[in-house]
């Protein structure tokens, strides 16, 4: 009976060990928040953080691309990212209520396809329902010879507006922000 008992505190001993060495470990793709609080343009982003780790990130499918051109893409890692606005604004010159959104992107290589969606769970890897969709602002791709190792999502002051930034490895894109 006391083996029995030793080898079951040994096993417990081993599986709380094992739990803190797994939980004391940065995540792989760290959350990440961006706020921006400007004039009339309150705004908070909350996503996760993949790393690069040398994979061809934007491009085709075929290509082994992580995120393949034309495809729904959460915009980061884990859950999908949310946007909150504290007042009413303009998503690339739509009209967006104050709230919280999911944000995903469809991206391909010369335009990003970004939206904001009201489904009020977080559908990470799954498609959203898209009759939830409320705004989809379609923008450039703009490429740089510096390659971010990590997603970026950030705001960018632009006069009394401002431009919600995306960069990751050596891609841009901005969706501008003003307030309605």
């Amino acid at each position: 009976m006391k083996k029995i008992l030793l080898a079951v505190g040994a096993v417990i001993v081993v599986l709380a060990a094992v739990f803190v060495f797994l939980s004391s470990r940065p995540p792989k793709s760290p959350p990440g928040t961006a706020t921006f609080s400007q004039g009339n343009i309150d705004a908070k982003v909350t996503y996760h953080r993949p790393y690069k780790k040398g994979r061809l990130i934007f491009g085709e499918k075929s290509a082994g691309a992580l995120v393949p051109f034309g495809e729904y893409w959460r915009l980061g890692a884990n859950a999908s990212t949310a946007i909150t606005f504290g007042k009413n604004v303009t998503f690339a010159g739509k009209p967006v209520n104050a709230g919280t959104y999911r944000m995903y992107a469809v991206p391909s290589a010369t335009t990003w396809k970004v939206t904001l969606n009201s489904e009020p769970s977080r559908f990470g890897i799954r498609q959203p329902d898209h009759d939830k969709d409320v705004a989809t602002a379609e923008v450039p791709v703009e490429t740089t010879p510096d390659k971010l190792e990590q997603l970026t999502i950030g705001f960018v002051p632009d006069g009394a507006n401002a431009k919600l930034e995306i960069s990751w490895d050596g891609t841009v894109v901005h969706v501008p922000l003003a307030a309605n």
